[in-house]
């Protein structure tokens, strides 16, 4: 997999990576423990936490 991180994550590597998956799902791990485990999401999911994030539904 292709893992990346946000530019916005400076070198701190306090923060998620992402990877594409097929039919356009996600998978998501902590950067500070690459060989930990991961998160996979299908295209809908994925689609609906980014569309959640961008309305704000998790902002405290």
């Amino acid at each position: 997999m292709n893992w990346r991180k946000s530019s916005y994550s400076g070198s701190t590597n306090e923060c998620v990576e992402i990877a594409d998956l097929p039919a356009g799902g996600r998978a998501v791990r902590d950067t500070k423990d690459p060989n930990g485990g991961m998160l996979r999401f299908t295209a809908a999911e994925w689609r609906a936490f980014t569309l959640g994030v961008k309305a704000g539904e998790f902002d405290n």
